[in-house]
């Protein structure tokens, strides 16, 4: 369902979709990313005062590396654009807004998503480039969703739950999951472990990772058997070597 919906999506709204399910950030806090929390050498994407004011580190996804680099180039050039008209600055935090008055003029403080437009800051009254409006995206997800053919409830927000799901899935631990969501609380996070509702369906049989091959003869991949003085264990694919004195453990 995720792959259809994006299938509807175009440019800017496509990317920024395919960046909330790629990491589980809120809508909110991707259409605050900076050119600076973006970090191309070492994969991650760093959060800036998330929900209860906390940065948090998140993967920046691999196949994303490209198309949020082709991002920056068109953000740079709204950037300069505003810098040859005499622009105002972006917006910035309170307190660094104060104390440094100039940041906003800089590239690393430029957004990530641009609005293409200028409009006046309700809080100062300056005209200024903000990001791009929530409302937009909103209401392009919403398009998408209907053209998709999909009558289930969905909105941007969706798309962190499905990353939640997805990690749980695949057999990622709660409290990393917890760490990705920026949850203060980890009985938040185990909502979606209720919502998968799985059961012995959703476990991996700890045989399964000792069983290698199908069909017939399946052999042991990883087996300790005691033998005199050591342990040796040897995979599935070579015969097993017969050591004298040796004593197998049936297992309990």
């Amino acid at each position: 369902e995720v792959v259809r919906i994006l299938g509807f999506l175009e440019g800017e709204h496509r990317l920024f979709a395919q960046l909330l399910y790629g990491t589980g950030m809120r809508i909110s806090e991707g259409l605050q990313l900076r050119v600076k929390d973006l970090d191309f050498d070492h994969g991650t994407i760093i959060v800036r005062e998330g929900k209860g004011s906390k940065d948090r580190a998140l993967m920046l996804p691999e196949s994303l590396a490209p198309s949020l680099r082709e991002q920056l180039s068109r953000a740079r050039a709204w950037w300069l654009k505003d810098q040859a008209e005499g622009r105002s600055g972006v917006a910035l935090p309170d307190a660094l807004e104060r104390k440094y008055p100039r940041a906003g003029h800089s590239w690393p403080w430029f957004w990530v998503f641009a609005q293409h437009t200028h409009s006046t800051d309700p809080r100062s009254g300056v005209v200024r480039r903000h990001h791009m409006y929530d409302q937009t995206f909103q209401r392009a997800f919403k398009r998408a969703v209907e053209q998709a053919g999909i009558t289930k409830p969905a909105t941007p927000h969706t798309l962190r739950h499905s990353f939640a799901t997805a990690l749980l899935r695949s057999g990622y631990d709660i409290r990393t999951v917890q760490d990705l969501l920026g949850h203060s609380d980890v009985s938040t996070t185990m909502i979606y472990t209720h919502v998968l509702k799985v059961g012995g369906a959703g476990v991996r049989s700890p045989l399964d990772g000792v069983v290698c091959g199908r069909g017939r003869n399946p052999t042991l991949r990883l087996w300790p058997t005691i033998f005199s003085g050591k342990i040796d264990v040897f995979p599935g694919d070579r015969r097993s070597r017969l050591i004298s004195s040796m004593t197998s453990v049936a297992p309990a």
